[in-house]
């Protein structure tokens, strides 16, 4: 079997999406597997294409394959769910022509998750895996904090267990360990699973292992100065909270000990002109990265700030800057909504708040620079499994439900 070749098929390489699929493969590369990262032609240029093609590893390949050709009337294809189905039928039909696939992994199984119990695999009877990112329906019934929607989250709960009992889904992961848990739940009041009933395990959202940076050394690179520093991180959105952050700061005018803000990600066109108004008159003034952030610069941040800003409005999923500030053992300021609040609702990681005024804000930085906190003893929080490593090996855990 490690002559044959796992399929990755992944058609969008933004966000975190790539490293994923990046990742898989690298696992199941390292396992003996032949690897084969299936992507739309409009990513050729990614720089993990570049590497891919210019690199030393013969068993990973990367093959670029278009959409199916659609006509004008698109009846059904107007779906997402139908018409992402449809993609990924056409790459695997595609891209296995040639070639004897042991397994397909989808790093983003949500495109067409609540399809399936309609349209079936859209892999044949090859095996295969998914990852889920976006599965909320069950919060509510978890102590996750979340909108209530009942009528919408009972219909998606329903499509999901129909979902997965589909013919050749070995393991559904899910970042989401209440996931696993409201399945588990189910799983009992129905006298254990059904026969087709797919594996659900988690998996851990990962952050490359790193070492933080000496904090001086690390402020001097980045051109910071003294005093304390909080870090707003990663792709700059209204829903960040930042305007509500920048709000809270410019309520303390003459505060000797007022943080300074570090904005480090690539700002939305809908944000910029805002957010530079907002912060022009903060005192200490802030240091703004309107950019992509390279790796060298990220760790660089981590180390150097002394916390950092997970106040988000309206997200419900998993934060990968919760993992990175756990990894650099930096304290957060987490909303309470959704998995944010979820992961650190005991406030080992620093304060929650339960809404964005301006005196919530400023009170939990209050409490989180007031000096040093006790650190986590090593390998108490759940966060401590969000590995790289930890994530390979459950990638490869699911070679057993295909040789199974």
């Amino acid at each position: 079997m490690p002559e044959d070749t796992v399929l990755i098929i992944e058609p969008d390489f933004s966000g975190h999406r790539w490293r994923y699929a990046e990742w898989a493969a690298h696992a199941y590369v390292e396992a003996g597997y032949r690897c084969v990262i299936v992507t739309s032609p409009a990513n050729a240029g990614h720089p993990l294409v570049e590497a891919i093609r210019g690199g030393a590893r013969p068993q990973l390949e990367i093959a670029l394959v278009a959409p199916p050709a659609r006509t004008s009337r698109r009846g059904l294809s107007s779906i997402s769910y139908v018409r992402f189905h449809q993609d990924f039928r056409h790459a695997f039909r595609v891209v296995s022509r040639d070639r004897s696939v042991a397994l397909v992994v989808v790093p983003y199984v949500d495109y067409f998750f609540l399809a399936l119990p309609f349209l079936g695999s859209p892999f044949g009877s090859t095996p295969w895996v998914g990852i889920t990112m976006r599965s909320n329906f069950h919060h509510c019934e978890v102590g996750v904090k979340a909108p209530r929607r009942p009528l919408v989250n009972a219909l998606k709960a329903r499509l999901f267990v129909r979902a997965i009992r589909t013919a050749g889904l070995r393991t559904l992961l899910t970042i989401d360990p209440t996931l696993t848990e409201w399945w588990s739940a189910i799983a009992r009041g129905h006298a254990g699973r059904a026969p087709r009933d797919a594996a659900i395990d988690y998996l851990a959202d990962p952050f490359p292992d790193a070492c933080a940076a000496e904090p001086a050394l690390a402020k001097a690179r980045l051109g910071l100065g003294e005093g304390r520093h909080v870090l707003v991180y990663g792709a700059i959105t209204a829903r960040k909270g930042v305007f509500e952050l920048a709000c809270a700061l410019a309520a303390r005018p003459g505060d000797a000990h007022a943080p300074t803000l570090v904005i480090a990600g690539a700002q939305d066109e809908d944000v910029r002109g805002p957010l530079r108004e907002a912060v022009a008159k903060l005192v200490p003034a802030p240091v703004v990265m309107d950019r992509f952030i390279s790796g060298e610069t990220e760790l660089d941040l981590f180390s150097a700030c002394d916390a950092v800003w997970l106040g988000y409005k309206g997200h419900y999923g998993m934060s990968g800057v919760l993992v990175q500030a756990y990894r650099f053992g930096k304290p957060v300021i987490a909303t309470a909504d959704g998995l944010i609040g979820w992961f650190c609702r005991t406030g080992e990681l620093g304060p929650v708040i339960d809404d964005l005024s301006a005196a919530a804000i400023n009170g939990a930085l209050d409490r989180v620079l007031a000096g040093p906190r006790e650190p986590l003893p090593e390998g108490r929080h759940l966060l401590e499994r969000n590995t790289l490593g930890q994530f390979k090996q459950t990638l490869r855990q699911t070679l057993k439900q295909v040789i199974a």
